[in-house]
């Protein structure tokens, strides 16, 4: 029973690797350490309304993570560069002394970008909520899902099952610490979320609808 789960979970997530791996484009230039030219043509294909950027977690004085912070970065050039009109920022800020979406806010508007044009989805608890509001709340059709390219494979199956022609940008930047267990993490995560949309049960927290074409202030 055991080298059949085994089995099960390989399949799983080459499945999810294999289905995927060709909305992941490659970023960055190597020279200029900035995203390629060929990149941002590659992404212009699907028109993109936004630029959905994944959460991950914020030291206790409200600064990002090194991984949040690279998110953030490419997220803020793919913005820059006209990728996109729109920042979707997603995130955890399921308890008062812990706001994911904010300190993502705060970097963004601190390196220029306007703040009716960031988005802000206070329950993005998890890949499926954040994926499943995007659709859902937001109304996002079409976007590029920024995230280290470990988790782009679920992020961007997720997409596809909420019908978001997506493309996937990694932000990796450096080598992260605790890399290692995150992998190995992620591949009993892909089996979880595989599973769950299969059954597509409603994200955790739905509320209200924000037009993706709209003001992010009022997400604010």
């Amino acid at each position: 029973m055991g080298i059949f789960i085994v089995i099960v979970a390989i399949a799983i997530n080459l499945f999810m690797i294999k289905t995927t791996e060709d909305q992941i484009v490659s970023s960055y230039d190597g020279t200029s350490g900035s995203v390629s030219n060929e990149t941002l043509v590659e992404i212009s294909r699907i028109e993109p309304e936004c630029i959905m950027v994944l959460g991950a977690s914020v030291h206790p004085d409200g600064t990002p993570s090194p991984m949040l912070e690279d998110r953030l970065e490419t997220g803020i050039e793919l913005y820059n560069r006209g990728v996109a009109p729109k920042l979707l920022l997603t995130g955890d800020n399921g308890q008062i002394e812990y706001n994911e979406v904010e300190a993502m806010k705060n970097y963004a508007v601190n390196a220029g970008v306007p703040e009716e044009d960031i988005f802000l989805d206070h329950a993005g608890f998890s890949t499926y909520d954040s994926v499943y509001r995007a659709s859902y709340v937001f109304g996002v059709e079409s976007m590029v899902a920024v995230t280290q390219e470990y988790h782009l494979y679920r992020t961007l199956h997720g997409c596809k099952k909420m019908g978001i022609e997506a493309v996937g940008i990694g932000a990796d930047q450096e080598v992260y610490a605790g890399q290692e267990y995150r992998e190995i993490r992620e591949v009993l995560a892909r089996v979880k979320d595989f599973v769950m949309w299969l059954i597509k049960p409603e994200a955790t927290f739905l509320g209200e609808a924000f037009s993706i074409s709209g003001s992010g202030i009022v997400t604010q």
